[in-house]
């Protein structure tokens, strides 16, 4: 007899629908086809335990299973239960009417049980997609599922439960699982264990991270220890604006593939809310930091992926860590092409870094002396390649914080005041490109900034002379001309008696020039 039942799996962060056909003859053998690697070889083991434990009949068959595509090579348990709900019924103990109207994964204890699996909401997508009425899976995934709208999502705890799901017993309530996920982002809290109010001084700084979260600009504070470069970092979450519903699922998505989402039954943590922010330590490897290995998974640039990453003590990394950066910083996506599989995993990322200016971290500070000499000045900086330098739109330097502002009894301004100015500007930006897949000025391709950074006549000058003086590239170029951009939305979004001109005022373009500090020759003099 020969039954069909239909599982996913995982590719990038999509899904690609995986028949399992399961042929019994009579007979005492067991095969498989259709590139299973070795986890997939053992859910034979696993289902003849979980079926003695749970009282089934052992089918004396001889089994021959076949994964199609057959050229997709299936990894990972997601498929035991969708095997043995074939087995099942090709020995006619489960009822096979229903089996095509669901996708079915999870992965069997020897007792019975459904234990969580990866990529129940690419999966779900997947089934939606191409028409399944829900998804059948194990109950603490059943939440991550569920806010796919459109699809019937049922979890359970246990083998017995789904065959008697399938074969119709109604003695049993079986009812699907709900989320709504507009309900989620709307109750969504910003992170308040920081804020911005607890930052002293550093007013130029904090201008300058305002001006990097408007337009999702990449930035690099370098300065001595202790001037709250790392303080400020981690409050950068907290003046994005709100996730959208598209943003939430394919943020979701990553994670569930990368199996960091927990598996638990509340609903809240099933679906990622909140922008990321990945703050991995320098020794961290290439692989780990770009994604891939042996079976490829999301690293931290694609974990960042609508958020914030954050290297703290850049000159740390390795040199070879960094530079993998260099690609994803312009394309938005990562592609990890092995022997057989080819994925790509996005990487919209905010990027920002941490640095001191040289080993004993006080060179260009008023307060210390540096003890360092210019060839150990040197090969410190040497360390981070002009080419991810230039990948930076704003570059600060950074002082020590002023007695006088660590005294200050009141509070500075806090997130949320911050937060609003930059969701008026993202809101610009929003409806400025419009249909164009863009979604912030950091994003314009260079057709858009001729379109949209303009100049006027004594901006132009202006910028001349920066380019003259300061040695900048073409991609320098265009990032001032991006700032510059963010910085005209602010103040149009602070003000809505400065229209939104296509024109950039000079004003806006020497702020711009200013937040390009890292480029002058007489830096830290």
């Amino acid at each position: 007899m020969l039954i069909k039942t239909f599982a996913a799996a995982s590719v990038g962060i999509d899904a690609v629908i995986v028949t399992v056909e399961v042929h019994a003859t009579p007979g005492y053998e067991f095969s498989m086809v259709g590139l299973p690697d070795t986890s997939v070889k053992e859910s034979h083991e696993r289902i003849l335990s979980a079926l003695q434990v749970s009282g089934l009949r052992m089918p004396n068959r001889q089994f021959t299973i076949n994964m199609s595509p057959a050229d997709l090579k299936k990894e990972g348990s997601s498929f035991d239960l969708t095997i043995a709900i074939g087995q099942l019924a090709a020995t006619e103990q489960v009822k096979s009417a229903r089996l095509s109207e669901y996708l079915i994964l999870g992965e069997l204890s020897l007792d019975g049980r459904l234990r969580p699996v990866r990529a129940c909401l690419p999966i779900a997508l997947a089934a939606k997609a191409n028409g399944y009425k829900g998804v059948i899976l194990p109950e603490a995934n059943a939440k991550e599922a569920a806010v796919v709208d459109g699809i019937e999502v049922y979890g359970f705890d246990c083998l017995t439960d789904v065959i008697a799901f399938l074969n119709g017993d109604n003695e049993l309530p079986f009812e699907p699982t709900h989320v709504d996920a507009a309900d989620l982002l709307q109750s969504s809290a910003f992170p308040n264990d920081v804020d911005f109010s607890e930052v002293r001084g550093q007013y130029e700084v904090r201008r300058a991270i305002e001006v990097a979260a408007a337009g999702g600009h990449n930035m690099i504070m370098i300065g001595p220890p202790g001037a709250g470069k790392s303080m400020m970092a981690k409050r950068i979450p907290t003046i994005l604006p709100s996730m959208t519903l598209d943003e939430a699922l394919e943020t979701t998505k990553i994670y569930s593939v990368a199996g960091k989402l927990k598996k638990q039954k509340n609903a809240q943590e099933t679906l990622i809310v909140r922008r990321p922010f990945r703050s991995p330590h320098h020794t961290i490897t290439d692989v780990t930091l770009i994604g891939g290995g042996t079976n490829p998974s999301p690293g931290e640039v694609s974990l960042a992926h609508n958020g914030v990453l954050f290297l703290d003590e850049l000159a740390e990394f390795k040199r070879s860590a960094l530079e993998v950066l260099r690609q994803p910083l312009e394309d938005g996506h990562i592609t990890v092409a092995r022997n057989k599989l080819t994925v790509d995993y996005p990487a919209h990322f905010m990027l920002v870094a941490a640095m001191n200016p040289c080993p004993c971290g006080h060179y260009g500070d008023r307060l210390h002396p540096c003890t360092c000499t210019p060839a150990q000045r040197h090969r410190y900086m040497s360390r981070i390649s002009g080419p991810l330098l230039d990948r930076m739109d704003i570059q600060c330097h950074i002082e020590a914080v002023d007695y006088d502002d660590l005294r200050k009894k009141s509070d500075g301004e806090p997130s949320a005041a911050i937060r609003e100015r930059v969701a008026r500007a993202r809101q610009i930006q929003t409806e400025r490109f419009r249909g164009t897949g863009i979604h912030c000025n950091a994003q314009m391709t260079p057709t858009l900034v001729r379109k949209h950074c303009q100049l006027e006549q004594e901006g132009e000058q202006h910028l001349r002379m920066a380019m003259e003086m300061y040695g900048l590239s073409a991609r320098a170029y265009d990032r001032i001309l991006k700032v510059a951009r963010t910085i005209a939305d602010l103040d149009s979004a602070a003000n809505s008696e400065i229209p939104v001109s296509d024109v950039l005022q000079t004003t806006h373009l020497l702020q711009a020039i200013q937040f390009r500090q890292l480029d002058r020759a007489d830096w830290g003099d």
